[in-house]
């Protein structure tokens, strides 16, 4: 194999230009530059990672811990985190929680061991272990689409220090980055409010997901904008994957006033929701209108297409990729949560008629009021 030396002999040049060439550390004349890459691709040089890591304490990797990752929304998530990963010169190394807090502390522990520089993390519903493993260690970690309360993140939960006790006041703090939940779902309530539906129901997420709690707090926010009121039985749990909507549905249909109106939580609940109105016989819009929060690539092609909220789910990875370069670069920088607005994607599941000109392979979308922010 080439090494270093041969590229300097071969250029023209010492050993600490090439290093400045290839790491981007000092800037080199334009010719000693070319000179260099041209050494570099005839001797196929190819750099020792190991060896640089163990000189600089970095290994350019980032590690990326998301549960089902054969979901389209975070599918496209992680297609953001690698391509942002990849443009800054970072490796990714994946690995699935399951959304199981046991097994979450197992595979950040594993990533960690992998001496990864940083991590990007979508935590369960009781992430106090993680948490506590995260700040013992000092690993720079960016939360990713579910936010972790700030008591937790910021004063210490069961687990922090190896004997229970709360970190100290000079372990860090999270980055955070995520989309907005509440005000998009209350969207939904209000437009199926606004076609006259009093009775609509919502097919929540997994309890304990921040994602979960602001989408059920938009449902609340939504009815009340509505003047509508709130009937607990109308709020049922899917737990954030399609068998569970599927029976959550199915229990709503069985009430003696059914929903006539329905929005759902995430896309595999909608998909859930779907097979149980099916199986009852029921057709949308025409038995009962539905709206779903995430947007995924075939919602085009469902009779009727659906109505949805669209996630910027390459954008979250993307940025969630540069929040925590910018947290390696500077460590002891404040804390921050950003968060990104979603796009209203209107269809027809929700009763509306076909609007002109959103054929077949087209929707009508506007992006939302609310900005992203970084706090």
């Amino acid at each position: 194999m080439a090494t270093m030396a041969d590229v300097a002999r071969s250029a023209g040049v010492s050993v600490a230009t090439v290093s400045h060439v290839l790491n981007g550390t000092r800037p080199v004349l334009p010719h000693t530059r070319q000179a260099v890459l041209d050494a570099v691709d005839t001797l196929g040089y190819t750099p020792n990672t190991l060896a640089r890591s163990l000189v600089t304490s970095r290994t350019r990797s980032i590690g990326l811990a998301v549960s089902a990752i054969s979901n389209p929304y975070f599918t496209e998530i992680l297609q953001g985190v690698e391509a942002a990963a990849l443009e800054a010169g970072y490796s990714l190394l994946i690995a699935d929680p399951h959304d199981d807090p046991r097994h979450e502390r197992k595979v950040v522990q594993f990533l960690h061991e992998r001496r990864v520089d940083g991590m990007i993390v979508a935590p369960s519903a009781e992430p106090s272990d993680l948490v506590g493993y995260l700040r013992r260690h000092a690993v720079p970690t960016v939360f990713l689409d579910r936010l972790v309360d700030a008591r937790a993140a910021e004063d210490g939960a069961p687990g922090d220090g190896a004997d229970g006790a709360a970190a100290s006041p000079s372990t860090p703090c999270f980055d955070q980055v995520c989309a907005e939940s509440a005000a998009p779902t209350a969207l939904l309530v209000t437009h199926l409010a606004g076609l006259g539906h009093h009775r609509i129901a919502l097919v929540a997420g997994l309890p304990g997901l921040s994602t979960t709690s602001e989408r059920v707090s938009g449902y609340r926010e939504g009815l009340i904008a509505a003047g509508l009121a709130y009937d607990e039985r109308l709020l049922v749990s899917g737990n954030s994957e399609s068998a569970g909507a599927e029976r959550a549905t199915a229990d709503l249909l069985a009430l003696p006033d059914p929903p006539t109106a329905l929005v759902t939580a995430n896309n595999a609940m909608t998909i859930g929701a779907l097979r149980a109105l099916r199986r009852h016989g029921r057709s949308v819009p025409d038995d009962l209108a539905l709206c779903c929060f995430d947007d995924f690539a075939w919602a085009d092609l469902f009779s009727p297409r659906l109505t949805a909220i669209a996630q910027p789910s390459r954008e979250l990875g993307a940025r969630a990729v540069r929040v925590l370069l910018d947290r390696l670069a500077e460590p002891d920088r404040p804390a921050r949560t950003v968060r990104l607005p979603c796009a209203f994607v209107h269809r027809t599941s929700c009763g509306c008629p076909e609007e002109p000109g959103s054929g077949t392979g087209a929707t009508a979308s506007s992006t939302l009021a609310e900005k992203g922010t970084a706090s």
